[in-house]
């Protein structure tokens, strides 16, 4: 077992030459050609908050001590003034140990349970709008100059979903620059990752853009006022519930962020339009991800 210990900040960026993380799998292509192509890989992590078990979830497997805290802390079995003593993670048995130092409210949590719309089968225990009742999200501005930095910088950093696909992506940025950037299998995952490390390091979230590849779902907004982030930017679409949630607690929402366009459907008074579309380019195909093409 492994005790984490208090350290620097670190800047997390994707790794696609980790072996760990990808496989190489033969297989033929539309002509009948042989081909060898580069998949994700899918392995089981279970997680223990103190003694009792709460879920095994697949994962890539990378940063297993920010997803459990990051799960826990989103599941609202974690306060964010909780006290972890020690976060213990053990590859060979696949399972990562959370322990406070006092006893949690996760009983009552794991009674309640709510299918949510992740790709991977995310679910949500408690009441979802538990989150966002009393919510109050910090002041921030969104300056379009940071979001098409942003989006550039992203969509042309090495990453898992280039070298192989079938991946998602979150990005925690201040001003044009990402900080923190996770990948998983379901965006669920990779959100989670993020929140453990805003956690585990004490980052001040008032002043971050979230930033994400997957849909805007309601999910994906009560994470992110959870994390008290003001703004979550994604390029793809968004769901009803999503926007109606996000109008509620006063979330900046940007969808179909892709070259020079985006929408935004929700809390608009951030956004400070400093930046010349003339000096924008458009977004190269090699980019695209399946299915965006019906959210134009």
């Amino acid at each position: 077992m492994m005790k984490i210990e208090k350290a620097p900040v670190p800047l997390i960026v994707p790794n696609p030459d980790d072996p760990r993380l990808t496989e190489r799998v033969k297989g033929t292509d539309q002509t009948g050609a042989a081909v060898e192509i580069k998949v994700p890989v899918e392995r089981p992590l279970t997680l223990y908050l103190n003694a009792q078990e709460i879920v095994t979830m697949m994962t890539i497997g990378d940063y297993p001590e920010y997803l459990a805290l990051g799960y826990l802390l989103n599941q609202n079995m974690l306060k964010y003034d909780d006290v972890v003593t020690e976060v213990e993670y053990d590859d060979d048995l696949q399972v990562v140990v959370v322990r406070t130092e006092h006893h949690t409210n996760f009983e009552q949590k794991l009674k309640k349970r709510t299918q949510t719309s992740g790709c991977a089968q995310g679910t949500a225990f408690g009441d979802l709008l538990e989150a966002v009742e009393s919510v109050a999200l910090p002041k921030a501005e969104l300056r379009t100059s940071w979001l098409y930095q942003m989006t550039q910088t992203i969509n042309t950093m090495p990453s898992l979903y280039l070298e192989a696909g079938a991946i998602h992506g979150c990005v925690l940025c201040k001003e044009g620059a990402p900080l923190c950037y996770t990948e998983d299998v379901g965006r669920h995952n990779a959100v989670d990752k993020i929140a453990g490390w805003i956690y585990r390091h004490g980052v001040d979230p008032a002043d971050k853009i979230l930033y994400t590849t997957g849909r805007l779902t309601s999910e994906m907004v009560i994470k992110t006022v959870r994390m008290g982030i003001p703004i979550l930017v994604s390029r793809s679409g968004f769901t009803a519930w999503g926007v109606e949630l996000a109008r509620q607690v006063g979330l900046t929402l940007v969808g179909r962020t892709r070259g020079k366009r985006f929408i935004a459907l929700s809390g608009q008074e951030r956004i400070v339009f400093d930046q010349n579309l003339d000096y924008v380019e458009e977004e190269s195909a090699r980019h695209k991800r399946k299915g965006e093409a019906r959210d134009d």
